[in-house]
């Protein structure tokens, strides 16, 4: 074999090894991927039925943006339903809202809402709270903002139009409550916010409020 050959096929063996190293590559950062998903977002959702789980997608920068502008002159408490890594809840308590609360199910995104409270330097001044949102009571909550799915959101307007005071303010960002007329919007695309009065909202859905569908 002359060296010409030696030297080919010394090339195609340093060219099968890096299509190896980038397959292996691939697959840690797949097996990565799925350990994050496992370990840190799966928690808190076992025990939640499948159309009722809302995977973490944290809230850009924009979008906590158009939420407090809907929120500008507001004051009293502050709830997020949902909170993940607890943004909307540490910017509300910057915006003087108070109590400033967020209930969430996953331990691991309460710890990092901890985490972002205390580099914020606004350790103490917000709560984080592992509580199944439909089992809180929010009949002393001036100002309710979620980031759900609509298949969630569906059934959460029954329970907060049965719980919230009168003057109370709901703000959604992503999706819309399917069955309710905003009062005010803001934003484009997957940024836009809107914002719901309860008492708008119970003029025009009438006196009947019932219980069924908060049961989950």
């Amino acid at each position: 074999m002359d060296q010409d050959d030696s030297e080919g096929e010394a090339e195609l063996r340093k060219q099968s090894v890096g299509g190896l190293g980038l397959l292996q590559i691939a697959g840690c950062t797949g097996l990565t991927a799925y350990i994050v998903w496992a370990g840190i977002l799966m928690p808190g959702f076992r025990r939640v039925p499948l159309r009722l789980q809302v995977p973490y997608i944290p809230a850009s920068r924009k979008q906590v943006q158009n939420v407090m502008t809907l929120l500008k002159g507001r004051s009293g408490k502050a709830v997020d339903l949902g909170s993940g890594d607890g943004r909307i809840v540490l910017e509300a308590s910057k915006r003087g809202f108070h109590p400033a609360v967020g209930y969430e199910l996953n331990p691991w995104l309460i710890r990092l809402s901890k985490f972002h409270a205390w580099r914020a330097g606004c350790h103490g001044q917000v709560s984080y709270m592992k509580q199944d949102l439909w089992k809180v009571d929010l009949s002393d909550c001036s100002n309710v903002t979620v980031f759900l799915a609509p298949s969630v959101l569906s059934l959460l307007e029954v329970k907060l139009l049965s719980e919230l005071p009168e003057d109370a303010w709901i703000v959604a960002g992503r999706f819309p409550f399917p069955n309710w007329k905003p009062s005010c919007t803001v934003g484009d695309g997957v940024d836009r916010a809107w914002l719901y009065s309860v008492k708008q909202l119970r003029q025009e859905n009438g006196s009947q409020i019932t219980q069924e569908g908060t049961a989950v």
